[in-house]
């Protein structure tokens, strides 16, 4: 991986009560449990808090990475549900003697987090998720189907690197995967701090892919099973950012949250897709930022 972002820091593998958690840390000042979405890991989780919070990492800001159970260092075990992987995050913040922490959660990171929030309401200082599941979500075929598609790939030599350097040398056709609307996708490469995080974000996928392929299966899995509405008000505050027009999880998963909790404060992007944190960067930064002076406040 070339993108700076990934050489912050060097990832370790902690040992805790409920087993053992790969995690990369990266700054000093406030703590953020940053929780990745599906094909992720610790170097996504990277990228993804320095696209909401700014950085890397922001200033005053420590971002805590793990990989989440199945994905890279960080075995599956029986850490396969929501609650069972909040639980795990407790345990990790219990071995590095952390209180209190802000969760950032994208995508197939929010059952978790807010399993997290619920679980342990203590150790949750608030909690910001970006195009996040929030309940049973039924994963689109033309997702599933990639998940066989690169674990047989991952077992031709080379192939899956060749892809990812491919990928590198054509950023514009990769995140047209992402992004329908041709304008946008050239103006957001063309950002100096949202392009090169998509582009590291894309390359990410195909590094290791094998090693991410348990991890989101069992998301699939899981996430097919959740209830079909959130359980009810979360206990900590919450900033919800969501595109109207994600193709990946539905806006519908922001709005039944907000259903559930009043209490939940919305971001709503018209328009938005599921990378709506690299489309509109700024404008969710600067929501972020006024969700945070509001709980130091």
């Amino acid at each position: 991986m070339r993108d700076p972002i990934l050489r912050t820091a060097g990832p370790t593998v902690v040992t805790t009560a409920l087993g053992p958690v790969e995690v990369v840390e990266a700054g000093e000042g406030r703590p953020v449990l940053a929780l990745h979405g599906g094909m992720g890991g610790f170097d996504q989780g990277l990228i993804l808090a320095a696209a909401v919070l700014g950085g890397p990492p922001a200033a005053g800001v420590r971002v805590l990475a793990p990989s989440r159970p199945g994905y890279l260092g960080t075995p599956l075990g029986v850490r396969r549900t929501p609650e069972a992987q909040a639980d795990l995050y407790a345990a990790l913040l219990d071995r590095l003697g952390l209180g209190p922490v802000l969760v950032t959660a994208v995508s197939a990171g929010g059952p978790s987090a807010l399993a997290f929030a619920r679980r342990h309401p203590g150790r949750c200082a608030g909690l910001v998720l970006v195009s996040a599941c929030t309940a049973r979500l039924d994963v689109p075929a033309r997702v599933r189907a990639r998940l066989p598609m690169l674990k047989a790939m991952s077992r031709v030599p080379g192939l899956l690197p060749l892809m990812g350097w491919l990928a590198a040398r054509q950023p514009e056709k990769a995140a047209r995967a992402s992004i329908l609307d041709a304008a946008e996708c050239r103006r957001t490469l063309a950002d100096p701090e949202a392009g090169p995080l998509m582009r590291a974000l894309q390359e990410s996928v195909l590094h290791r892919a094998a090693a991410r392929l348990p991890g989101t299966a069992n998301d699939v899995a899981v996430f097919a099973a959740l209830p079909a509405q959130p359980e009810g008000p979360v206990g900590v505050p919450v900033l919800a950012v969501h595109g109207t027009g994600d193709r990946v999880v539905p806006f519908a998963h922001a709005e039944r949250l907000m259903a559930a909790d009043p209490s939940v404060e919305l971001m709503e992007v018209a328009g938005g897709e599921h990378v709506c944190l690299f489309t509109h960067m700024d404008a969710m930064r600067a929501r972020v930022r006024a969700f945070l002076g509001r709980l130091d406040g």
